[in-house]
């Protein structure tokens, strides 16, 4: 008898289209100006979250401008930012959210083991004191809603009053993020493997 052959999974498609940039409106194309004036440089294309924004121009302006502060020009060292958004990206299974930034998290010195922990769901052992410190803070914000005097401490003890309030937004901007993403099912390029597997 032959083997089962297991039928693969169909990728959900956008919910909503993605708009081509010659039929964009003036204030789509006043996003997308807005965008690549800014720190993230002018090769974004209207993909991930973008591509939502732009259905809902004037709440993108505010959301991209508070993004790229977060993911730019905090105090936060960018490799524990970028720490933090994966172990945000894997929380929520935001697939695009993971594709965005494994790469600039390699590049910012987060290590090949603790990016395969992380995307397996497992307690990074390996990584280095103020990731863990930052780990046990952020899994403790996302699934207690607080943060106990000892993971406060580790964290303010690593990163200072200003940088822990901006690790604070940082979080709460890619959970944002990760919740437009999953509700408008923005996946990354059909090329590209998915790092989690898709809900039923």
């Amino acid at each position: 008898m032959p083997a089962k052959i297991k039928k693969l999974a169909k990728r959900p498609q956008p919910r909503l289209a993605i708009p081509e940039e010659a039929d964009m409106t003036a204030a789509q194309r006043g996003l997308m100006e807005a965008i690549r004036s800014g720190p993230r440089g002018k090769s974004i294309t209207p993909r991930g979250p973008f591509a939502v924004w732009l259905h809902a121009p004037e709440f993108g302006h505010l959301a991209q401008a508070l993004g790229g502060h977060c993911r730019l020009k905090t105090s936060v060292p960018p490799r524990l930012s970028e720490f933090a958004i994966l172990c945000t990206a894997r929380l929520w299974k935001s697939q695009y959210e993971w594709f965005a930034h494994e790469p600039p998290a390699l590049a910012a010195g987060v290590k090949q083991k603790t990016i395969d922990d992380l995307r397996a769901g497992r307690l990074p052992k390996s990584a280095p004191k103020d990731e863990r410190a930052v780990y046990d803070f952020l899994q403790e914000i996302y699934k207690k809603r607080r943060v106990s005097d000892r993971n406060y401490k580790r964290v303010v003890d690593v990163l200072g009053d200003t940088a822990t309030v901006e690790l604070v937004g940082i979080l709460g901007y890619y959970v944002m993020v990760s919740m437009t993403l999953n509700v408008f099912q923005m996946l990354p390029p059909d090329d590209a493997k998915l790092a989690f597997t898709e809900p039923k």
